[in-house]
């Protein structure tokens, strides 16, 4: 319950003080109205005593009376008002009037009750409560009980509970407001004062006797008479004035008369002299009476809504109340500021103040205490007969005990009625009287006495009074008090209410109960009593009741929030049923502080409404769109009938707001919008297709965002920036973003480019279950204009700079236009259809037409309700066409957290999102491509010509145009160092339409053979001498321009050649395209080049599959150079067709094989097939045989060698052939570790180095002599049939020899994914060294036997044949080795005996050489045999060694194929 001012027994005792009447005469009255007052009123502030009073009880005891209050007032003989047990309309009037007049003081502090997770704006101070869940609430609650500082008062319910004592009639069956004197005022200007005495007591006397008149009511019959001598200081004649009170003084006594002089101020004092004017107070109470309306809207404070919730009704209400509000007459309290006591000094005062001290000691305390005797001699007197005589009857007849009975059982006796001088009544008057003059516990005996005989008599009404007394005479006794005994009040209110059917009593008694209560901090029961009390007679005392009831529930020891905010609720709506617009928005709004946030929004919905509705009617619109905005914004969860009402409410409330939307746009809730998706692109829209032309994908709205492929076009970015600027990447370098949003990098301000437009798109959420129409869409931008063409620093700020925004036209789209179209032209859409619950974003374009910093606020449209939203009750027109508003929403990203320093990743920081402030730079120029024949299917290898368009659609020339590619090896450009002619030179490819420079071939050549042997510079085409490859690597290709540059609307056409991927599947190829301006002034950091983007997605099928293997030649060096050779080897080639036939493939032809190394060439094929073409069906393989021989070196330069199977020879050495074998993956040699170079390095170094020389020189020394610089390349053609058409397909394929006898294939093997590997963190020790193998240590020399093929001898004359055989040995390797030669070896093998038999080695068995670098030396041996026959001279073992390797064991050499010889015989 709310704390008051006064404590509980101070209010208490105020509430039943001694009654006194005041008797005027017409001279007295004149006297007094000279203040403004009356002789009551002129009292009024005086009445209570500040001295203490004495008296002596009945037993002689000596009683002190502290802080008494008398009540004055006039007798006023009105008619006697039913006892009905309802207030009248009158008095209803007042207690509302006295209620809406006292409302929260404006601008004070709010009192902040925390209790748990609760912040309640309660009143004026700070004070905190707590729950038990919350962590320190025991020292929370000690505060909260020690305070002295807790005043969430309630002064409305005070005033009410005031006024409501005060109107209660006088009641018959209790004296505590019957009169117990009266005052005879009579003026000392009368002419015979004593006769108006008279006259005065003779009314007193006949108004109190006289059966006429029921009020006022007094207490006793000898009602005590004080005589006043009412004497004007300013005008009377003090001396005849107090010989008169000397004549009252004989005549009354010194003890029942008084003199009292007033009006002693006069105009000749001054007015220098500040009186108080202590009446204010209390006449401004009394004055309500005459009127004050029930809401004064004049008095308004804002309250500040945080939250709101939901209430079915319509509009037309909302618009009733507004109107009835608007017409409701305003009342002041007072008409006029009047003075009062004007003529009265502070002696004055004190003459009153002493005056009334002067009668209640000496005339109204000793009439009481006088009285009491009096009472208590004759209760005790008639005690002995009456009792006993009483006792006798009823035993007599049975009477005994009366027996208790509940409430429900006895009968209404409450119209029972004493005898004025019956001894039950007698006993009550005592009791009265003791009570006034604070004698509470003689009061409580005698309540008590008179509760047990009202009782047995069933007077009801009688006893419910005794048993009220009672228990508050026990709670107001000193010393050791009784228990409070709060039965008896429950009783007396259960009897007031159900028995006697006076409601106005039984909320008397609730009051004083619920008061006693809340004192002994029994706060649940005086809750559940005030909640009792609660009824549908009075819809402003139930709210009261109900009010204090929730502070009850939040003064607990576990304070119940959730019950505080529901009774608040209640509360708030039965102030709104009895008119009190005000107490019920503030009930509500008091409890939004526990429902928000809560989840419960239902409640939320309905506290809300409430809200909005309440403020709209206190001419409060900004509340009520606060309110109604909540109801909007929350995830509602109500039908869209209601949400369709809630939507038409806030747009009717908001149009009604004066002179907001002709200043600025305020904040729309509606649609959500979900800022942190807000997407920003920069450029024109691509467009898609031109007729045959595909255009460049580049970057659009549509694409959704990749990191990792954003990561892929950064790399390719700064490949390309690189090779733009000689291999550097500038430290100015920024990545360009075309597309802005929450995943991309938005620290740095982005680039726009004049006059070309930057589109947004926002995404909007309609939360509601109804349509939502937007209409007169655009963007809220700012715009500072600066001059990038001057030179100046970019921190320098110009004081000039102009700043210019849209907003003041934005409030009117269709009637102001202003300069802000000059600089920023505005898109506007004009209507914006959202579906319930849908998500829909919107796409708003502007284009700047200046230089200078944009800043991009927010948006503005106009949000209107469709005809169809919620239930259509308005019949006005506005509602039937849909209410439509204009406001704003402002686009607030936030950016990335920061988590690099320390105080970074301690706080929670977050750095700037400049996603939608671009900065707007000078013209630049703009590229769109178009791809000509451009395909998405190739086979494997499959060659394409395609044509490439660019266009300058700026009007800014452009130069520097390059390209980088994830897949470098799919297209090419062609040599800008060759001339390359664009058109086929045989007729069959013209035919065919090759992509191929073709000759036709010789007549009279043999296929197989040889046709053009070609020396090509990798320069030509690789990454030297600004050939296709950049000085970025082999990833950028420089684009061929004619003049170098392209100016403002030219186009220009470039071939494309294009390769199908070595592996099979759908390939993702990006493209990006650079290009600068050729006007390089006033760059503006990185903004010095664009880029475009291009993806395109091939589909490989499989063509052929290629394996080849290279084999050591048997012919000695000598022999080659016989026949014109330098060394020779032997390369055998498989071809398998690897097609499935889903391309429509029917065959495939090997029309060419080409070489390319630095080393060797191929020279002719062993077996041509016999056909010109060697054909290739399904799953069909094929296997060629080519003799390779040594080529001269030449520096850096590629040896090309031509062998048509074919009718026409294609030159590889041109394009596309050679563009892309150098395209893929660079040449054997490039991707090969470096050893070759490396390896004649450390040779050089180490011709005599001795056993010294380390394992790497020999692994090098060895594996060159098993290395093979050979690339080969297949040309094939397949015929496919599409549209029963035959087209003939080209292609080509690369095979990589390295190593003799090992197989090369083109399709490269997939990689096995690796195992993870543990992390060392101890330094790993180096490599150990690599020794050669065995197999590689087998070919060290070369051996080759020379004999003749037969041999005939004459066995019968001579039995040995000796046959002379020279062994040819051949070091291989670039370094020394020793040899040994050892002929002991014999075939054991009864297989090879049989077939080839046996025979001897004469002379020496074993020979002990040493070859240097490459040396050939002959071994002349001679072979013995005894019989004619076949034998394999292929016996002799050879073992090799380095010679500078002394540890090393030798190893066994490869030996040739079988050397068989015929031995004849003659």
């Amino acid at each position: 319950m709310a704390q008051c001012v006064q404590s509980v027994q101070e209010f208490i005792q105020d509430s039943f003080v001694p009654m006194v009447a005041v008797l005027c005469s017409e001279d007295a009255e004149k006297v007094t109205r000279k203040n403004n007052l009356n002789f009551s009123e002129l009292l009024r502030p005086f009445c209570r005593l500040t001295s203490e009073g004495h008296m002596r009880d009945p037993n002689n005891q000596v009683q002190v009376v502290k802080n008494l209050r008398i009540s004055v007032n006039n007798v006023v003989t009105r008619p006697s008002v039913p006892t009905s047990g309802v207030h009248g309309p009158a008095q209803r009037r007042l207690l509302s009037e006295v209620v809406s007049a006292c409302q929260p003081a404006e601008g004070g502090v709010a009192n902040v009750i925390t209790a748990g997770d609760y912040d309640l704006n309660i009143s004026d101070c700070s004070v905190k409560a707590s729950v038990p869940w919350y962590s320190d609430w025991r020292d929370t609650l000690k505060e909260l009980s020690t305070s002295k500082h807790y005043t969430a008062t309630t002064p409305w319910f005070e005033a009410y509970r005031e006024s409501f004592l005060q109107s209660m009639p006088a009641s018959d069956h209790e004296f505590l407001n019957h009169y117990l004197a009266c005052l005879l005022v009579v003026s000392s200007s009368e002419a015979v004062p004593v006769e108006q005495f008279l006259k005065l007591s003779q009314e007193q006397h006949r108004i109190q006797h006289n059966g006429e008149y029921t009020n006022p009511k007094w207490f006793i019959p000898n009602t005590l008479k004080y005589y006043v001598l009412l004497h004007d200081m300013s005008q009377g004649d003090e001396q005849r004035a107090d010989s008169v009170y000397e004549d009252m003084k004989q005549r009354y006594g010194s003890q029942g008369c008084y003199l009292l002089k007033i009006n002693s101020h006069t105009a000749a004092a001054g007015t220098d002299e500040q009186i108080p004017d202590p009446w204010s107070q209390y006449l401004n109470k009394s004055s309500r009476q005459n009127g004050v309306s029930v809401n004064s809207l004049d008095n308004t404070h804002p309250l500040q809504l945080e939250t709101a919730i939901d209430m079915p009704g319509s509009l037309d209400s909302l618009r009733a109340d507004a109107v009835e509000t608007k017409t409701t007459t305003v009342y002041t309290g007072v008409a006029a500021v009047t003075s009062h006591g004007a003529c009265l000094t502070l002696n004055d005062h004190n003459r009153l103040r002493l005056f009334i001290q002067e009668f209640t000691f000496r005339g109204l305390l000793p009439h009481i205490e006088k009285n009491i005797r009096q009472l208590n001699d004759q209760l005790v007197s008639r005690k002995g007969l009456s009792r006993s005589l009483f006792s006798v009857t009823k035993k007599l007849f049975g009477g005994g005990k009366v027996p208790e009975k509940s409430i429900a059982e006895l009968k209404n006796t409450s119209g029972l009625l004493y005898h004025p001088e019956a001894p039950e009544l007698q006993i009550r008057k005592m009791a009265d009287l003791c009570f006034l003059v604070q004698h509470y516990e003689l009061a409580y005996s005698c309540y008590h006495t008179a509760k047990k005989d009202f009782l047995s008599d069933q007077a009801m009404l009688y006893a419910a009074g005794a048993l009220e007394m009672a228990a508050v005479s026990a709670f107001l006794q000193g010393g050791a008090p009784r228990p409070y005994p709060a039965h008896y009040m429950d009783t007396a209110i259960q009897t007031y209410r159900d028995v006697c059917k006076n409601k106005v009593l039984a909320e008397r008694c609730a009051l004083f109960s619920a008061e006693v209560l809340k004192s002994q901090s029994k706060y649940s029961d005086a809750a559940t009593l005030l909640i009792k009390m609660t009824s549908e007679d009075s819809d402003l005392c139930s709210a009261l009741l109900l009010e204090q009831a929730a502070h009850c529930f939040i003064n607990m020891r576990n304070p119940m929030v959730r019950k505080f905010a529901f009774h608040m609720i209640l509360a708030g709506h039965r102030f709104s049923k009895a008119g009190q617009k005000r107490h019920a928005l503030r009930c509500y709004c008091q409890a939004m502080q526990v429902y928000k946030g809560k989840g419960w929004s239902l409640a939320e919905d309905h506290i809300n409404f409430t809200i909005g509705r309440q403020s709209f009617t206190l001419r409060q619109p900004e509340n009520a769109v606060s309110a109604f905005r909540h109801i909007l914004t929350n995830d509602s969860q109500q039908t869209s009938t209601q949400q369709g009402a809630f939507l038409r409410e806030y747009l009717y409330v908001y149009r009604n707001v004066p002179g907001v939307r002709e200043v600025a746009l305020p904040q729309l809730p509606l649609p959500c919008i979900n800022s942190s998706a807000t997407r920003v692109y920069f450029g024109h829209e691509r467009r898609l297709a031109e007729g045959e032309k595909q255009a460049a994908t580049h970057v659009s709205l549509d694409q959704e965002f990749d990191r990792d492929l954003a990561a892929v076009w950064q790399d390719l970015e700064e490949q390309v920036v690189a090779a733009a600027n000689r291999g550097l990447v500038p430290s100015t370098f920024y990545p360009t973003q075309c597309c802005l949003n929450s995943q991309t990098d938005n620290l740095h301000f982005p680039l726009a480019v004049v006059e070309e437009p930057i589109i947004v798109e926002v995404a909007f959420r309609n939360p509601l279950k109804v349509p939502l129409v937007l209409s007169d869409l655009s963007l809220l931008w700012k715009f500072t204009l600066k001059d990038f063409s001057r030179p100046q620093p970019q921190d320098i700020m110009v004081e000039d700079a102009v700043t210019i925004s849209n907003e003041k036209e934005a409030i009117a789209p269709r009637v102001r236009k202003g300069k802000g179209d000059d600089i920023i032209t505005t898109e506007v859409i004009p209507e914006f259809c959202m579906s319930p619950e849908e998500t829909r974003v919107a796409r708003l374009k502007l284009l700047p037409r200046q230089t200078g910093q944009l800043n991009i606020l927010g948006l503005v449209y106009n949000l209107a309700s469709t005809p169809s939203t919620g239930d259509s009750t308005i019949n006005s027109p506005s509602a039937t066409a849909g209410t439509s508003v204009r406001g704003r929403q402002d686009l607030e990203i936030q950016g990335p957290r920061l988590n690099q320093t320390k105080e970074e990743k301690t706080s929670v920081s977050h750095g700037p999102d400049r996603r939608l402030d671009p900065t707007i730079t000078p013209p630049m120029p703009l590229l769109e491509v178009f791809f000509l024949q451009f395909p998405t299917a190739l086979l494997c290898g499959e060659i394409r010509k395609a044509y490439v368009e660019f266009c300058n659609v700026s009007h800014v020339p452009l130069c520097g145009l390059r390209v980088a590619s994830t897949h470098p090896d799919f297209f090419t450009f062609g040599s800008s160092s060759l001339a390359t002619p664009l058109t086929p030179l045989s007729p069959t490819s013209f035919e065919n339409c090759s992509a191929y420079k073709t000759l036709a071939t010789p007549p009279g050549a043999t296929p197989g053979s040889v046709t053009a042997v070609t020396l090509v510079s990798a320069a030509d085409f690789g990454s030297g001498g600004g050939g296709v490859f950049g000085t970025g690597g082999k990833r950028v290709a420089e684009i061929p321009l004619g003049e170098g540059t392209l100016t403002p609307g030219e186009s220009t056409q470039l071939p494309l050649w294009l390769r199908g991927p070595d592996q099979e599947g759908v390939h993702e190829i990006n493209f990006l395209f650079y290009y600068e301006s050729a006007e390089k002034g006033g760059k503006i950091r990185w903004g010095d080049h664009r880029v475009l983007r291009h993806t395109v997605f091939i589909c490989a099928s499989r063509s052929l599959s290629i394996r080849a293997t290279a084999c050591r030649s048997n012919t000695l060096p000598e022999e080659e150079r016989e026949e014109g050779r330098n060394g020779s080897m032997l390369v055998f080639v498989d071809v398998e067709n690897i097609n499935t036939s889903e391309a429509g493939v029917r065959e495939f032809h090997i029309a060419q094989v080409s070489s390319s190394s630095k080393q060797w060439r191929l020279h002719k094929c062993i077996n041509p097939a016999e056909d010109k073409d060697c054909k290739l069906t399904t799953r069909e393989r094929g296997k060629l045989c080519f003799r390779a021989t040594r080529c001269k070196p030449h520096e850096e330069k590629y040896t090309f060698a031509d062998l048509s199977l074919g009718n026409e020879q294609i030159i590889s050495s041109t394009t596309p052939c050679a563009d892309f074998f150098f395209r893929r993956c660079q040449p054997s040699e490039s991707w090969r570790p470096l050893i070759a170079v490396e390896t004649q390095g450390r040779h050089s170094r180490s011709q005599g180095a001795g056993p010294g020389g380390g394992a790497e020189d020999i692994t090098g020394v060895v594996r060159k002599c098993n290395e093979v610089d050979l690339d080969i390349i297949v040309l094939w053609k397949a015929f496919v049939v599409e549209d029963n058409k035959q087209v003939i397909l080209e292609g080509q394929l690369h095979v990589a020899l390295q190593t003799i006898g090992k197989e090369a294939c083109s399709l490269t093997q997939k990689e096995e994914a690796q195992e993870m590997v543990l992390l060392k963190f101890k330094p790993e020790l180096p490599p150990p060294t690599t020794r050669p193998s065995m197999e590689q240590l087998s070919h060290l020399i070369k051996t080759n036997l020379h004999y003749p093929e037969s041999y005939s001898h004459p066995f019968v004359q001579k039995s040995l044949c000796m046959v002379p055989v020279t062994l040819m040995l051949s070091n291989c390797s670039l370094a020394q080795v020793d040899a040994i030669i050892d002929l002991r070896h014999k075939t054991t093998s009864p297989e090879s005996l049989e077939v080839h038999g046996s025979f001897t080695w004469l002379g020496q068995t074993q020979y002990k050489l040493q070859l240097r670098a490459q040396e050939v030396m002959r071994l002349p041996l001679r072979a013995g045999f005894l019989h004619a026959g076949v034998y394999n001279l292929g016996t002799p073992r050879v073992f090799a060694k380095l010679a500078d390797q002394g540890a090393m064991c030798e190893t066994s050499q490869q030996t040739a194929t079988p050397a068989l010889i015929i031995i004849n015989s003659t």
